[in-house]
């Protein structure tokens, strides 16, 4: 790496409820600095959770983020000629950026309805540890596993 690390930047919490993760998520969904935009999709899904599941959207959100966060991944490393797949632990910011992006991809790969309502669906199949975010942790963590042997790399 060369240089200095970019300073993070700091970002205001979201308006309706005050908190850093979903004002984080909101600016992943947002596309060409459409941010109001980006708020209406979250929390029109936030509606739609509260009307089909009758609980509170932000435990939905937050039980849904944690059934979708990586434990561990794999990184490659070349290693006297030959490349191994290294599992690696996965730091907490890294865990919140994986899961929005794999919520977001298969969020944008459905079609027929509107974004929220499929953010919604999505974010209540993972609070139920079900749907294709959930099957993709899980292969994550089964090549890390497959990989363990190659644990003493990283």
């Amino acid at each position: 790496m060369r240089g200095k690390q970019a300073p993070k930047r700091k970002i205001n919490p979201d308006i309706k409820f005050n908190r850093l993760d979903i004002a984080k998520f909101i600016n992943y969904i947002m596309n060409d600095g459409k941010k109001t935009v980006a708020q209406n999709i979250v929390y029109d899904a936030f509606e739609i959770i509260a009307k089909k599941t009758k609980k509170d959207p932000l435990d939905i959100f937050d039980l849904a983020f944690k059934n979708i966060s990586p434990a561990v991944e794999v990184r490659s490393r070349r290693i006297g000629g030959a490349n191994y797949q290294v599992p690696i632990e996965v730091r907490g910011e890294r865990q919140f950026t994986l899961a929005s992006r794999w919520l977001l991809d298969v969020t944008r790969k459905k079609s027929g309805t509107s974004m929220a309502n499929r953010l919604a669906n999505e974010l209540i199949e993972a609070s139920k540890n079900q749907g294709e975010v959930v099957k993709k942790k899980e292969d994550v963590h089964k090549m890390a596993e497959s990989n363990r042997a190659f644990a003493h790399f990283a």
